[in-house]
């Protein structure tokens, strides 16, 4: 089959009018169309997208299922909807929850979708833990960092997100030099307290504008130092979480491009049912939004996929952007190296975009 792509993102670059020539399920050759007739024509080709915050797939939620089978049912149900690759997040709970959710990531480890643990919370200041468990809401232990040296002694990649100023400087110390990533969410911190975190090696912030003190005039806390900050961030572009207004000022507020990923924040519904229990309480999808009883917000329902579009048709982001926020950006985060399409490369392991940016399901 011949496909007619208009856009491909490959390698950290864009380039246009090609076609790739495909059979077996994969991509046998990448040239320009030409003259050619193509079997099918397609917009945008990028990579499978890259997820670091993924609470949920498929009517199966991390903190409810924190097995090996719960993980790849939720990268399964993610890979459906055009994310190849995902951190599968554990969010505020008891210890023995988290320590069930590491020991099915260590199982799981080089599996395909999987790239390793999100850890959020519930090392988080207790006036910005938004629907996490406040009965759950701890500072850093020693029991936690042990987790964390346990994954990465597994060579299991893993992001947790705490409040930095809650941390014991020695503890975090620790997470930093275990390799994992550290990233400053669910937080009062000040704009000081932010800076000396990141100074110490907090190297992300999540979530951006959401679990943090509000930026003003004259405290910027959090927000405004991250945002001024060469940090990676995080960012929900569902247009419910974050205006799309301040999608922007984020965007053009940060110091360089490649420093702002998108992600899903996505809870069971996302392929699945619209509704789950967290904490023993239903969580259910309305108007678009994910909201427990007393309809505060309670992670996201929607996918990366569609938050690629978002970012290009709402927030006004080129298309290149978009698409390494959704990619490449990600991957940097945890070391990773950008994703070619080359020969060789299954079309199962890219997705593809219509003129509204919209993923359709293909060859």
């Amino acid at each position: 089959m011949l496909i007619a792509v208009d856009h491909l993102w490959s390698g950290s670059r864009m380039q246009d009018g090609l076609a790739l020539e495909t059979g077996n399920g994969a991509v046998t050759a990448i040239r320009p169309l030409g003259a050619d007739t193509p079997d099918r024509e397609v917009h945008l080709v990028t990579p499978a997208l890259t997820d670091l915050q993924v609470n949920g797939g498929g009517g199966v939620l991390v903190n409810s299922d924190p097995t090996p089978d719960g993980l790849r049912a939720i990268a399964a149900a993610h890979a459906g909807l055009g994310t190849g690759a995902i951190l599968p997040t554990v969010i505020t709970d008891a210890p023995e929850v988290m320590e069930a959710a590491a020991e099915a990531a260590i199982a799981v480890r080089g599996e395909p979708g999987q790239l390793g643990l999100h850890i959020e919370g519930p090392h988080i200041a207790p006036a910005r833990r938004g629907t996490h468990a406040a009965e759950h809401v701890r500072p850093l232990d020693e029991r936690t960092v042990a987790l964390v040296e346990r994954l990465r002694a597994a060579d299991v990649a893993v992001m947790i997100t705490l409040a930095p100023e809650r941390a014991d400087p020695a503890l975090l110390a620790r997470l930093v030099a275990s390799g994992a990533v550290v990233s400053a969410g669910h937080s009062a911190a000040t704009a000081d307290e932010a800076r000396a975190a990141f100074a110490s090696g907090v190297s992300c912030v999540t979530h951006l504008y959401n679990a943090m003190e509000p930026m003003t005039s004259r405290a910027p806390n959090l927000l405004g130092a991250a945002l001024v900050s060469e940090v990676f961030a995080g960012i929900i572009a569902d247009g419910m979480h974050v205006s799309w207004d301040m999608v922007r000022i984020a965007l053009r507020a940060r110091p360089r491009p490649g420093l702002t990923f998108a992600v899903s924040d996505a809870m069971a519904t996302v392929g699945g049912p619209d509704s789950f229990t967290l904490y023993g309480r239903e969580i259910r999808v309305k108007d678009g939004a994910l909201v427990n009883a007393e309809g505060a917000l309670a992670g996201a329902h929607v996918d990366l996929a569609t938050s690629l579009g978002n970012l290009v048709r709402h927030a006004g982001v080129p298309l290149a952007e978009a698409c390494a926020m959704c990619t490449d950006t990600p991957r940097a985060v945890l070391g990773l190296t950008a994703q070619e399409i080359a020969p060789g490369t299954r079309l199962a392991d890219l997705t593809a975009f219509d003129t509204g940016l919209a993923r359709i399901d293909w060859p």
